[in-house]
């Protein structure tokens, strides 16, 4: 079951800033909406051998205090309905302020797992001012400062008790899992829909995700597979200027569990931020890409229309842009069967594994005939290549001085490991060890 964690809370508490130290380096996805003061960031963590996505609810800021407190009932029920565990951030400085009080109130009526955690506790007079908010009613809380780290380490150890132990061992599943991601109203029902006809065999609610999720195990191509369908946003009425944000949590909860990710972008529109923020996160989560532009028909073409609109999404997507685009049509069926071959193609690849010797005679050396720029007057040696066995492309290298190799090149190995064995739509792993890692 995806294990996924937010951060709820008024603004100004420091859930931010917990974001930040909960995923590290990780650049966060965010995404501005027009006409309020909104950062939603996605990213992905890590502690003692557990994954799990990081979802910080962001703040709201607006003259009207009654759209204020509205924001953030919204965005804790909507955290409340996906995440698996709930960080309530509240601030040492200030006290319990009434919007504390109110988020309270509502985490006191779910049965997910909560952690009250007080935030800005730095010094040992803090420490006793923290006992104040044992007047919430959650019971016993966390003291930490996110600004420099303190008591984030206990935080997470009582975090990770509320998740699955990870098997390292497991097989992987035989029937891959086609899950269609993107902004509401971009045709993903459609698409299934034109898919399944009348030969639907199997339709179930996913266990752990949201009502409006379903999964159909498929046969065609003479091939299984799980096609899931991540629309249905009609049945939360009450869902208004949330939408986006409620869109982005469904799929966060979808692509956790999925093998290939089919993002549906609607050609009327284009490719827009949120297109974006879906897109890292199949590519955080190391899934494989499939990019559909939908409703294509709609569109006056030329002999230059698909090429240049291929290289928007191109540029927009950079720096991994070795991502299939098929341009279809649910109403007309073109090409939605070619979206599925390519799907296919794509786990395929993402299973795929290439022998330490292959790597060793073909790749290595390449990459002894252009090593990375040195550093310091420092030579960087490339001696060894190896892959990690991980449902994944992850792959090590080993030299002398990992620590001066730099991104650009990076880059430019991975881009070999595509060109030379065929990672087309499959996010590649790259770690550099010393000879004594």
């Amino acid at each position: 079951m995806p294990n996924i964690v937010a951060i709820v809370g008024r603004p100004n508490v420091g859930k931010s800033t917990l974001f930040n130290r909960l995923t590290e380096s990780r650049d966060a996805i965010v995404d501005q909406t027009a006409g309020t003061t909104r950062d939603r960031h996605y990213g992905k963590s890590d502690w003692i051998g557990y994954e799990f996505s990081v979802i910080d609810t962001g703040g709201y800021t607006n003259d009207a205090e009654d759209i204020f407190e509205h924001e953030i009932r919204s965005q804790v029920k909507l955290a409340i309905d996906e995440a698996s565990v709930i960080l309530f951030v509240v601030d040492v400085v200030d006290g319990i302020h009434q919007l504390d009080e109110e988020v309270a109130h509502l985490l006191r009526q779910t049965e997910k797992p909560t952690i009250l955690v007080v935030n800005k506790v730095d010094n040992s007079f803090r420490e006793s001012d923290a006992m104040e908010f044992y007047g919430l009613g959650l019971g016993e809380f966390f003291t930490i400062s996110s600004i420099n780290g303190g008591g984030t380490g206990e935080l997470l150890d009582h975090l990770v008790t509320f998740f699955e132990k990870p098997d390292e061992d497991a097989v992987e599943r035989e029937i891959p899992r086609f899950t269609f991601v993107g902004r509401p109203n971009v045709g993903k029902s459609s698409l299934i829909n034109t898919l399944l006809g009348e030969e639907r065999n199997i339709v179930t609610d996913i266990a752990g995700t949201t009502r409006d999720s379903i999964e159909t195990l498929y046969n065609k191509f003479g091939f299984d597979f799980f096609l899931v369908d991540t629309a249905g946003l009609r049945k939360k009425t009450k869902v208004h200027e949330n939408i986006e944000f409620y869109s982005v949590l469904r799929s966060v909860r979808a692509i956790e569990s999925c093998d290939v990710g089919f993002l549906v972008l609607d050609a009327t529109q284009g490719i827009e931020s949120q297109d974006l923020n879906i897109f890292h996160l199949l590519e955080k989560n190391r899934k494989g890409v499939v990019i559909i532009v939908n409703k294509w028909d709609l569109i006056e073409k030329d002999t230059m229309t698909t090429k240049i609109f291929e290289k928007q999404i191109l540029e927009r997507i950079a720096p991994f842009t070795d991502v299939p685009i098929i341009f279809t049509s649910a109403l007309t069926k073109q090409r939605v069967l070619k979206a599925m071959e390519e799907g296919i193609a794509v786990f395929e690849r993402r299973k795929k594994r290439v022998s330490t010797s292959k790597l060793n005679e073909e790749l290595l050396p390449i990459l002894k005939d252009n090593p990375p720029p040195s550093t310091k007057g420092k030579y960087i040696k490339i001696k060894y290549i190896s892959q990690v066995p991980k449902h994944f492309p992850l792959f090590t290298i080993y030299a002398n001085l990992p620590q001066y190799i730099k991104e650009p090149y990076k880059r430019y190995v991975e881009n070999k490991l595509r060109k030379m064995y065929d990672f087309k739509g499959v996010p590649v792993t790259i770690f550099f060890r010393g000879r004594d890692d």
